[in-house]
């Protein structure tokens, strides 16, 4: 709920994707991480045709779209189209009818390159180390060097430059969809407020009160004469309190609740506990003083004084200091492959035989690799919920089997925890991005189909 401790070392790191922090607009790239199997294809497809002339002159090939200055061919939608019948199949799932699919494709492509001209307009780079970085993590999802990786390439007849140039514009695309996502989201404070009044609900944040009362009870269903004599009784107790005698030792004598004995106290308890009508007769009272008039309830008539409150710290967190190894998938079939290949290095560091930070040094493609996936202090609320749902399982040095989230999958490290008490506004700072990244999918969106419709768009028959 609350962002890091200002003592913490998170500002010093290096952006991650699974922080939600304003201040660093960048989410996780999507890469293309063809399979063994399908390797060919995929880069492929990851390959848009730049020169229509050129296209058109492949064997059996021509264009289907012209989007802006790239171009869509009939080859690059019948193997995507192919590519979600074999993962559907692997699966189970459920496609339309052929020609649906193929539009839904079609449509996806198109999308998909109006996103990439505008994002090459934007004038955001990437540097080569990090394309060097997400080329051998595809080689190593694959079980293949980087140099076998080349290799096939060349054998399917793929130009290896083109092949890191569109990892280069995936990357590009994502940091542009952040960038003009989060400037179209607006978030006022009163949308802040309600989000904290709902996470301290859940956590049960929500206060303890000890009451004491002094009942006068009216049956149900009692005639005008009986109520007015119950409350002429209530109205005696209440003079006698004004006129300074004390509260247990007149409930003593006039209450009749339960908890007469006791003077009237119904003892210390969550606030939801009692009825609304006691909590709002007392909201604006302080500890020892009494309600001014009595109550009526169905039960009767009240008189109730406010004997102790408590309140919970809102501002007091646990943080949690762990690690990751991310490994990005872009497609559904590979989630399976990356699975194993994270168990089996999860597998390895329990059985001390590689080191976590290490391997996070060496194939972590998070921006917490160069510190061996060290993610620092964080508080409730600050990972995206895939990943702090698995992480808020482990104890200290625990180690998770592989999680994934939108990003990619993970394997995750506990190693350490801590109470502490964090500025009241960064905990509004930290609601505040929660309702940006809550509010981000359907401004995407939105974005998206605004994009299209400004983007030049020409569909080609085939060629008779």
């Amino acid at each position: 709920m609350t962002p890091f401790s200002p003592t913490s070392r998170r500002q010093e790191r290096p952006y991650s994707p699974l922080h939600r922090r304003p201040h660093l607009p960048r989410r996780a790239a999507t890469l293309v991480l063809a399979a063994l199997a399908g390797l060919a294809g995929a880069a492929l497809q990851a390959q848009p045709a730049r020169d229509p002339a050129r296209a058109e002159a492949r064997s059996g090939d021509f264009i289907v779209a012209v989007v802006n200055t790239e171009a869509v061919t009939a080859i690059e939608v019948a193997q995507r189209v192919e590519r979600i019948q074999a993962d559907a199949g692997r699966s189970g799932g459920v496609l339309p009818d052929a020609e649906t699919l193929r539009q839904q494709v079609l449509d996806s492509l198109i999308d998909e390159r109006v996103q990439i001209t505008y994002a090459r307009d934007s004038g955001i780079k990437i540097d080569d180390a990090e394309i060097d970085r997400a080329v051998a993590n595809i080689a190593a999802q694959n079980q293949i060097s980087v140099a076998q990786l080349r290799e096939r390439l060349r054998a399917e007849g793929l130009d290896f430059v083109r092949f890191r140039s569109n990892l280069r514009d995936q990357l590009i695309v994502e940091r542009v969809r952040e960038r003009e996502v989060l400037s179209r989201i607006r978030i006022t404070d009163a949308d802040i407020d309600r989000l904290l009044d709902e996470q301290r609900a859940k956590s049960g944040a929500i206060g303890q009160l000890n009451l004491a009362q002094i009942l006068v009870t009216v049956p149900e269903g009692a005639p005008p004469e009986l109520v007015a004599q119950r409350q002429q009784r209530i109205e005696q107790a209440a003079a006698r309190l004004k006129a300074g005698e004390d509260f247990a030792a007149v409930a003593r004598a006039v209450s009749e609740d339960g908890n007469r004995a006791a003077g009237g106290e119904m003892g210390m308890r969550p606030v939801d506990r009692f009825p609304d009508l006691f909590v709002d007769a007392v909201s604006g009272l302080a500890v020892g003083e009494i309600t001014p008039q009595p109550l009526r309830s169905a039960a009767g008539f009240h008189l109730l004084k406010v004997i102790e409150r408590s309140s919970p710290d809102p501002y007091l967190v646990t943080q949690t200091h762990a690690r990751h190894i991310l490994l990005r998938v872009s497609e559904r079939a590979q989630g399976p492959a990356v699975m194993r290949r994270l168990e089996g290095i999860r597998q390895q560091i329990q059985r001390g035989e590689r080191s976590f930070e290490t391997v996070a040094q060496e194939i972590s493609e998070d921006g917490s690799a160069a510190t061996g996936g060290d993610l620092g202090w964080a508080a409730p609320g600050q990972f995206v919920p895939e990943f702090e749902e698995a992480m808020n399982k482990l104890g200290p040095g625990g180690l998770s089997p592989p999680v994934v989230s939108r990003f990619g999958v993970h394997l995750i490290q506990v190693l350490e925890r801590r109470n502490v008490s964090v500025d009241p506004k960064q905990v509004r700072d930290q609601a505040r991005n929660q309702l940006r990244e809550a509010k981000f999918e359907p401004t995407y969106v939105e974005w998206a189909k605004e994009l299209r419709l400004r983007a030049y768009v020409e569909l080609r028959e085939p060629p008779r």
